[in-house]
This record gives C-alpha cells, structure tokens and sequence, in this order.
C-alpha cells in the first residue's frame, strides 16, 4: 500500500516536473510584460459567458458518458450521473496521485453495482474515444477552411473519412453493445467541442481579438487532444506549448495566444474544484440505479 501511495506521488512530481519545463519553455520565449498586459485587458463579461459555455460542454460530456453505462447495463440519472462526474473532473486535475478521474469512477461504480470493471473500462475508454473523434472531425473541418491548408483539402477529407469508417468498424466488430449509441454519442461528442469551442471565441472576445477566429480554434483542437494525455497537470503546460508553436506557423500574436490557454485553464480548474464539493459531502454521490 505504501508503495502505491509512493508511486503516485512519483507520478505527480513527474507530472509538476513536466509542466514546469513546458512552461519554461513558453515563457523563455515570449514577453511576460506583454502577457501581463493582455491579462490586465480582458474584458470579465466574456469571460462569465465563456465559464458559462464550459460547464454547458461538461454537462452534455456528462450526458454522453451515461449513454455508454446504459450500453452496459446501468441505469441511473444524469443528474446522478453529473455528480460523479464531477468528482472525476476535480480528481483528474487535483487528486495527488495517479489514479485520476476515469479510474475513480470505474473503481466507484464497480464497487457500488454488479458491473464489470472491464465493461466500465470499455464504457469510459470509448467516452474518450469519441470525445477524440469529434476534436479530429472539427479540426479537419476547421483546416478546410483555413487558407493555410487550400492545397490539402482532399488529403484533409479523406483522412477525416477514414478516421471516421475506422471508428465504426471497430464498433461493429469488436464493441457491438456500443453500436447502437454509435451515431448519438459521436453526436454529443462534435456537441461537447462545438460548446468548448464558443467557449474559446468568447475569450477571444474578451482579449478584444476580432480576427484569425477559424487558426486560433484549430490551434485549440489540436491542444486539446494533447492535452488529454497524462503527462502533466490537467494539461498545463502542454496546451500552453502548442498554442505557441502553433500561434508561431500561422502568424498569430503568440502572447494572445498563450493568453487563451491560460484562460482556458483557469476556467477548466475553477470548475473543476467545485467537484471537490463531493469529496467531503460522499452521501450526496450515492447512485441508485433506476
């Protein structure tokens, strides 16, 4: 037991580590008066609206989540549901180990219902996964209208097609309990990124940028999907690196860039923290299936 607590606390000063040295190198490269600068003239009100738009895609990411459990066998409500969730997103960015959100709830739900732990892997595993198809299919459309790739639009197409034939194979010969919810919850994942995406356009509102909307979201895109892996805290660092390296390939202002992802993250954690209300109040997260 001691080794375990031990090893996640390895994991997590690997992870501090590793968002430290992205930092570094983000911040090595721009000048931190400029950051400041377009910190101090954000305009608040967008921001209410962009934290308003992120709690919607976390809400419907939820809601595609339960969809995958009833594929399986549990029956409990959203708003039942909501609550673990949340839970998970706090542990995913707070929980000094190396558990995680996703392990936490296939732990929690295995111990509380007559589920597999493999069933609720695959369920959560697959949650992720067209949460992954979705960011790959908008990042596609978004490179179809970008200029900087008009010479790539049938490379970009057929890549997002077969991206898309490949996932549905899958399903149908492998995963055949999740077919049925294949189309809905790819659905609910394009929903989940559109409503993160308006998220992104109202802080770049609030940083009063009125141009290059369609580079900065696709920049998102991309750093979300990098984001999602275990490297770092919460994506800290790591997002912050490919906004630059992408602001830097298409000519954008790399301060406001830097600028959107730190807001982002600061978002992302504000919202998760209040999933640490369940920590402490563990009734309140009691699941009946229903």
């Amino acid at each position: 037991m001691e080794k375990k607590i031990l090893g996640g606390y390895v994991k997590l000063l690997i992870k501090i580590g590793i968002s430290g040295l992205c930092l570094w190198q983000v911040f090595r490269k721009i000048d931190l008066r400029e950051l400041v600068q377009a910190f101090k003239t954000t305009h608040l009100n967008w921001l209410l609206v962009a934290f308003a738009f992120f709690v919607i895609s976390k809400i419907s990411s939820a809601i595609r989540l339960n969809t995958f459990f009833r594929a399986i066998g549990l029956n409990f409500s959203d708003k039942a549901n909501l609550r673990l969730y949340w839970l998970g997103m706090f542990y995913n960015l707070f929980l000094p180990g190396g558990i995680g959100g996703d392990g936490y709830k296939i732990w929690w739900l295995n111990k509380q219902f007559d589920v597999s732990g493999k069933k609720l892997f695959w369920a959560v595993f697959f949650d992720r996964a067209s949460g992954l198809m979705a960011l790959g299919l908008l990042t596609c459309l978004l490179a179809l209208m970008s200029p900087v790739f008009r010479n790539w639009e049938w490379a970009i197409i057929l890549l997002g097609g077969i991206a898309l034939a490949t996932f549905y194979a899958v399903y149908h010969f492998f995963f055949p309990e999740f077919k049925p919810y294949f189309w809905s919850t790819n659905a609910q994942g394009i929903l989940v990124q559109v409503a993160q995406l308006i998220c992104v356009v109202c802080i770049l509102k609030a940083l009063n940028i009125h141009e290059h909307y369609v580079d900065y979201l696709m920049i998102f895109l991309v750093s979300s999907v990098v984001a999602i892996m275990p490297f770092t805290i919460g994506g800290l660092g790591a997002r912050e690196l490919v906004f630059l390296f992408g602001s830097q390939y298409l000519k954008l202002d790399m301060h406001y860039a830097v600028t959107i992802s730190l807001w982002f993250y600061v978002i992302t954690a504000l919202v998760s923290l209040l999933g640490g209300y369940y920590v402490f109040n563990a009734k309140k997260l009691e699941l009946k299936e229903g």
